[in-house]
């Protein structure tokens, strides 16, 4: 929609907001790291996510063509990112007693089920890691030669091969050597697997022959060669979490550097122009003080979790905007609660904008600042916050055309995701599982307390609500909703 701004983001290889030049004039081509599926996905991987599903929608908004890639991780990634470990998808399957390929398709339904309740849009494509198998077997050989060597327990890449290994997480000293440390049977501390061999005697459910032995191939080399596969090196824009940037993505990285053909004797120096993607994107961690956000905690902090307290997905996805991407950002109930009220003062300020055509273009004085400002936020390098701020001040702009006014906060909206101009009060009304007591039910009771108000029994029509209060509804008497579940 917009050409006005440039557009600028941080990048995290160069520790720098640079403007977006996109290596295919008029597209935007982006990877996310998708979820490795072994278990449910907790709220604070959902906030990578948001985050890069917004990334997407600024995108488009400023006029790129979009072309979206998210990966699913369903082999090789270890119960620790630092490349050791069982594998995830084998270990979980092997604890609930199904398929690898069973656990993969259920919770790969789930993860798709939680990006549908916040409004994240479906990537271009969704990559399998699985169905890449070949491809990677093709680019383990092809660099093979010149950057891995050969273990008993696999095929390992010496990082010691290409520039500037570590650049993305500042994992050097100052004399700009990459942190090392001595284990048995590596080159390099830092060395990581490209393909791990099946032990002798053991037989993996997910496993593949290749010239190194039948195994599986390493976590890091499926993001690298699906991303090529994909989109193409180099590519504009890899997103993750700030925990990939220490391990995964420098490790992703040197691989795309060795798959480019650089090296540390004849390549370019900066691994910058040579790392897969021209910008390196990281969002920053979801803090729970009460430390259930880690699924090694048990019950851990689930979407489903916060439905089933009554809290509208779309109420989490404002919450993450609330903030900047690259800040921290702590959850409590009570902010998620304050995010709700938030986003149910705007459906309600909106509410007579739903039957108005949006106008083709925005002349009003009041409403094109507040557009081109918004612009501006989006452009710095995803302010959602301040761009909330403008959205709050376009609902609540008065006596202005309605038609220019809808096409505003539509125009806003297809940036945040919020969904306004379709929700209603009474969609973000859910049931706490927790319930005693049905829609049903309220409704037939709320009309016995206006019979017994009709007839000025008034000794009834408190002791009717007194027991809705206990029952956990709150009734708001001259308000067109009627009543609202109370989050206590």
């Amino acid at each position: 929609m917009s050409d006005t701004v440039p557009l600028r983001l941080f990048n995290s290889l160069t520790r720098s907001i640079e403007p977006f030049t996109p290596v295919h004039p008029g597209e935007a081509r982006v990877y996310s790291c998708g979820p490795t599926v072994y278990n449910y996905q907790h709220i604070g991987n959902m906030r990578a996510y948001v985050f890069a599903d917004t990334l997407g929608r600024t995108l488009a908004f400023k006029g790129y063509a979009l072309r979206h890639v998210i990966n699913i991780t369903d082999v090789g990634h270890l119960t620790s990112d630092a490349d050791e470990g069982d594998d995830k998808m084998e270990k979980a399957a092997a604890s609930l007693g199904k398929t690898a390929w069973d656990i993969a398709a259920f919770y790969i339904a789930e993860f798709k089920r939680d990006l549908a309740w916040l409004h994240v849009r479906d990537p271009y494509r969704w990559t399998i890691a699985t169905d890449y198998v070949p491809q990677m077997i093709e680019a383990a050989k092809a660099i093979a030669p010149a950057h891995c060597y050969e273990l008993p327990s696999g095929l390992y890449f010496d990082v010691s091969t290409v520039a500037d290994y570590g650049r993305l997480a500042r994992a050097t000293t100052d004399e700009g050597e990459g942190r090392i440390e001595e284990v048995e049977g590596k080159r390099h501390g830092a060395d990581f697997a490209i393909w791990r061999k099946t032990p002798d005697g053991e037989t993996r459910q997910m496993e593949w022959d290749s010239p190194w032995g039948r195994g599986a191939p390493g976590w890091h080399l499926e993001c690298s060669v699906m991303s090529r596969a994909e989109l193409g090196l180099p590519f504009d824009i890899h997103t993750g979490g700030i925990d990939h940037r220490e391990i995964h993505h420098p490790n992703e990285i040197a691989q795309n550097q060795a798959i480019q053909g650089f090296d540390h004797d004849h390549g370019h120096l900066d691994c910058a122009q040579n790392s897969g993607a021209r910008i390196w994107m990281h969002n920053n961690f979801l803090i729970d003080r009460g430390g259930k956000m880690s699924k090694s905690a048990g019950e851990f902090l689930r979407l489903q979790l916060l439905v089933d307290r009554g809290y509208h997905p779309l109420a989490y996805r404002l919450l993450c905007l609330q903030a900047h991407y690259r800040s921290e950002l702590e959850f409590s109930w009570d902010n998620l609660g304050a995010a709700l009220t938030r986003l149910k003062r705007m459906v309600m300020a909106i509410a007579q904008l739903r039957g108005v055509p949006s106008a083709e273009t925005v002349r009003n004085n009041k409403l094109t600042p507040l557009l081109a400002q918004f612009d501006a936020a989006i452009s710095d390098d995803l302010n959602t916050a301040v761009a909330l701020t403008l959205l709050d001040e376009a609902v609540g702009t008065k006596k202005v055309p309605v038609d220019e006014k809808r096409a505003v906060i539509e125009a806003m909206d297809a940036v945040l995701g919020l969904d306004l101009l379709t929700l209603s009060r009474a969609d973000l009304r859910l049931r706490p599982a927790a319930a005693t007591i049905d829609e049903a039910e309220i409704e037939a009771q709320l009309a016995k307390r206006k019979e017994a108000r009709a007839e000025k029994d008034f000794a009834t029509s408190d002791a009717i609500r007194d027991a809705l209060i206990t029952a956990g509804i709150e009734v708001m008497d001259g308000d067109p909703l009627g009543w609202e579940w109370r989050l206590d």
